[in-house]
């Protein structure tokens, strides 16, 4: 069964409170009455597929959209019927949404000309920003005359000129090339722990929720199935469909798990806790081992991933570092018999 979290820490102030959230589109659910808390000057990732609901949830924080039920609570204060200007947060998109016939500077500052911040301060401000996002200096470039991780930067300066308690960033790195984006959501963690302000974070990449968040929400057809941090996401699953989505997993069950483990249910083992072994290896205390064939190897530089069909029934993935091995080797492996082993800590429950 999805699990709804409202995971907290007593110490700590809630920057944003979702309760009962709904949001319908006619006969469509996308939001389904979901309770979370974000906490003050958290980096929170909402994780899941696309359609899952992660987005609108997003944006009914934003005011972008009303929520069918439930309440947006921002420091305190139910927002739920406000407009997006007077909500404390700004929003940083995927196409950054940058004004082209404006240099750098003009596009930070222009939140703060709407408001009538008096121009000296605007251009301190500003100024300020752009230090913070490391592009001091490029206040007179046009937006075409930049990379695309250089506009990515003048889009956060400009939200963060503005000071907002939350920022939210809807899939703000996907456009990216993969090099460029590994190197953005360093920079952004980075960011983050430098102005200390609230960051939620969308994204469906596993991989840049992992790398960049203290606590993530994972999403499925409009609810929240876990929220942790990355290590008890990934190490701990919570269901079956976090165990799937959030890296890749192995699931033992029915008579595979009777078989291998003596238990009923559905288990979750990583493919990097398993170790390959000859196929007369038995297991040490605390481990259990299963007998099978490598059906597959991917080989993928750095490390090999095997398929290996049990003898029980089903299929398992084991993944190998390529320490001493190269790629003619690793293809040699197909068809041979093998032992399985992973230790029983290993192995976590998930349905």
């Amino acid at each position: 069964m999805p699990v709804s979290e409202t995971a907290q820490v007593p110490t700590a102030e809630v920057a944003v409170s979702l309760r009962s959230l709904a949001k319908h589109f006619g006969e469509v659910v996308a939001v389904d009455g979901i309770d979370l808390d974000i906490l003050d000057g958290e980096f929170i990732t909402l994780l899941g597929p696309s359609g899952s609901g992660k987005t609108t949830v997003l944006r009914l924080i934003a005011g972008f959209e009303m929520p069918t039920a439930g309440n947006v609570t921002l420091a305190g204060q139910d927002v739920s019927k406000l407009p997006p200007f007077d909500r404390d947060v700004n929003t940083v998109f995927q196409d950054y949404a940058l004004f082209p016939h404006m240099n750098v500077a003009k596009n930070v500052e222009y939140g703060l000309r709407v408001k009538g911040t008096p121009k000296g301060e605007r251009k301190q401000r500003a100024l300020e920003a752009l230090v913070a996002v490391q592009l001091a200096g490029y206040e007179e470039r046009k937006p075409a005359e930049m990379s695309g991780g250089q506009r990515q930067r003048v889009a956060l300066a400009r939200a963060l000129v503005n000071r907002p308690s939350v920022l939210l960033l809807d899939e703000p790195l996907g456009a990216l090339d993969l090099k460029l984006r590994e190197q953005m959501q360093v920079e952004l963690k980075q960011l983050q722990r430098q102005v200390g302000i609230t960051f939620v974070f969308v994204t469906h990449d596993q991989e840049e929720a992992l790398t960049m968040s203290d606590r993530i929400a994972v999403f499925n057809a409009g609810k929240i199935e876990q929220v942790g941090t990355p290590a008890e996401i990934y190490e701990r699953p919570a269901t079956p469909f976090v165990a799937g989505f959030v890296g890749t997993s192995n699931l033992l069950k029915g008579e595979a798990a009777r078989q291998v483990l003596g238990l009923d249910g559905v288990f979750s083992v990583r493919p990097e806790k398993i170790r390959i072994a000859d196929a007369v290896s038995s297991p040490a205390h605390g481990e259990h081992s299963v007998a099978g064939v490598i059906n597959e190897v991917v080989y993928a530089g750095a490390s090999t991933r095997f398929v290996v069909d049990l003898e029980v029934g089903g299929h398992l993935v084991a993944l190998q570092q390529n320490l001493q091995t190269s790629s003619m080797e690793v293809q040699e492996m197909r068809g041979r018999p093998v032992k399985l082993i992973w230790r029983r800590e290993h192995e976590t429950q998930v349905g």
